[in-house]
């Protein structure tokens, strides 16, 4: 059974057109899938169908093989958490306080949370690397200490399946490549999976399992990152020249941009 399976989905804000026209696919269980696309592509919209903030115009999105629709908030929380590109926050919340809103899908009718919710937010805080900033208000972060603050939340939320839009915007390199890390080792030890939002084509390339790729509202293709990240295709669907080879430290491929003129590496 897939995870989430989007059947001829499409989707418009306004009578201007439809951003998104007819597009299937399906997400296994465990399964590591990067959305690429050049912006304005629709990849943003996309995720936020999957997490039901959007209805679709048409189609339907099925989870674990039952309507989306037929589940609650609550219950749909309990099985997806999102994580946004552009997670502000203005309220004075501290970072403890956010990590730990993530539990609240589990909480039932309970009013304070247990020493089980905060040992679950603890143990979040320190896989991303934020223990140290739990008592710091939220807003007196930089943009990446905000986001793997989001990240966090996403995580105490024990969902079985992770949206990520984005996750390496405002991160340095190194929390960019620990977080990518990160979902990957929860894809393999527990089964979680993750779609996640890119425009770094190498860390898709490193990381996922199967790539899709949108354009202009569809997708154009999905499958493995070999098969999908040719200079072909980048080239028609983002514009942009770029040579295409082995990656030296695993079997998957890298890319490299060319400046304008340059025709070798």
């Amino acid at each position: 059974m897939h995870v989430l399976a989007a059947d001829i989905l499409s989707f418009s804000y306004d009578r201007s057109g439809p951003v998104l026209r007819d597009v299937t696919f399906q997400v296994e269980q465990g399964e590591f899938l990067s959305l690429v696309g050049p912006n304005g592509s629709g990849k943003t919209t996309l995720l936020r169908l999957l997490d039901r903030i959007y209805v679709p115009s048409h189609g339907r999105i099925s989870l674990f093989g039952k309507p989306m629709e037929s589940y609650t908030r609550s219950a749909l929380a309990r099985r997806i958490a999102y994580v946004s590109q552009d997670s502000g926050s203005t309220f004075p919340f501290t970072v403890s306080e956010v990590v730990l809103m993530g539990r609240s899908p589990h909480m039932g009718g309970r009013l304070f949370e247990s020493g089980h919710d905060r040992d679950i937010a603890r143990r979040a805080m320190v896989m991303t690397d934020i223990e140290h900033l739990a008592d710091k208000p939220l807003r007196s972060l930089s943009g990446g200490e905000r986001q793997r603050a989001f990240i966090a939340r996403a995580l105490a939320q024990e969902a079985q399946i992770i949206l990520l839009d984005e996750p390496n915007v405002h991160l340095d390199i190194a929390h960019q490549v620990d977080v990518f890390s990160l979902m990957r080792g929860l894809n393999t030890t527990s089964g979680v999976t993750v779609v996640s939002v890119s425009h770094d084509l190498n860390l898709a390339a490193a990381y996922s399992d199967r790539i899709g790729v949108l354009h202009l509202g569809t997708l154009e293709t999905i499958d493995t990152p070999a098969e999908v990240l040719t200079e072909g295709m980048i080239d028609r669907v983002f514009r942009t020249r770029v040579r295409v080879d082995a990656h030296p430290a695993g079997k998957y491929p890298r890319i490299t941009l060319l400046p304008a003129g340059e025709e070798t590496v």
